[in-house]
């Protein structure tokens, strides 16, 4: 997004699929490099409910403000748009409960609860931050 005329995209199948197909079509249409970024959970993070429900543990990062839909198209700056463009609603689950869904998080916590506590509150605090840039960035014109 930096360059300006690269095709940007970060999806979750599982927390919106048809995002995620829009963003998929925009990419392969635009004459450019275009680059997805995609939420795709694997067996190392450690899903309690395990891998099949992986499109589900998609949307609970989406809800909880763990990860950011989004889709920067180029074309849009050249009809006078804002390229920039938020997919992703504000975060309405509690952060912490969806990273404590997952080993590589709750591991942390029973094996060092006081260093979690302060990891986690940082991890919170960026996702915040971020969401509040890339609205700010949604509102540009």
């Amino acid at each position: 997004m930096t360059y300006g005329y690269v095709y940007v995209a970060q999806i979750a199948q599982g927390a919106n699929p048809n995002q995620c197909l829009k963003a998929m079509i925009e990419a392969e249409s635009y004459h450019g490099p275009s680059l997805i970024i995609a939420y795709a959970p694997c067996i190392n993070h450690g899903i309690k409910g395990g891998m099949s429900i992986a499109q589900t543990e998609e949307k609970k990062a989406v809800d909880a403000g763990y990860w950011h839909l989004f889709r920067y198209d180029p074309r849009r700056a050249m009809e006078g748009k804002n390229p920039f463009q938020l997919d992703s609603k504000a975060p309405k689950a509690e952060y912490e409960d969806f990273i404590m869904g997952e080993v590589r998080y709750n591991s942390l916590a029973r094996s060092n609860p006081e260093r979690a506590k302060v990891l986690f509150a940082k991890a919170e605090k960026a996702a915040k931050e971020k969401y509040e840039k890339l609205v700010k960035m949604a509102e540009q014109d």
